[in-house]
């Protein structure tokens, strides 16, 4: 071989090894920038920092999701002593009059605890009455319309998880 030969083939493997050294610079660069990202911006300096971080933060998430499983285990029991159930029936109490201008309404929890309020309209006004109701039944005695009332209310049903 002769020297131009070996000089030819040594410059393109220095422009071949330039090639390649700024291309390793490049992705170098690429993943330092990842880095900084995955630490933070330099808040964090290393992997130990960043794993200790993050199981921080995982501990606070943690310890706010049982927060919030309370919180609604809380509602749930709140909710279970609301009105959630509503029977609602309009009727006429005498044929001879007006529209339906007496109702009922049963109001009912989850435990079909509650009570039903009956407005009688008549001429000489308007009367209104209230029963208690216990798990669907009542101590008084319950007009059919009432009684309507609280199968309506039974029927709308909240489902329960």
């Amino acid at each position: 071989m002769q020297n131009e030969e070996i000089i030819f083939i040594l410059g393109g493997i220095i422009l071949l090894l330039a090639v390649l050294n700024a291309y390793v610079l490049k992705r170098t660069n690429a993943v330092s920038k990842k880095f900084d990202v995955l630490l933070e911006k330099g808040k964090i300096k290393d992997f130990k920092d960043l794993i200790v971080s993050h199981s921080e933060k995982v501990k606070l998430q943690d310890q706010k999701m049982k927060e919030m499983i309370l919180r609604i285990k809380m509602l749930e029991n709140i909710s279970k002593k609301t009105f959630q159930k509503i029977g609602v029936v309009r009727f006429n109490p005498f044929n001879e009059l007006g529209g339906n201008q007496s109702f009922v309404i049963a109001l009912l929890d989850d435990q079909n605890n509650g009570f039903v309020l009956s407005s009688l309209f008549v001429n000489e006004g308007n009367r209104v009455y209230s029963k208690p109701v216990k798990y669907g039944k009542s101590t008084h005695k319950l007009s059919n319309e009432e009684k309507e009332a609280i199968a309506n209310a039974m029927k709308d049903v909240v489902p329960q998880t």
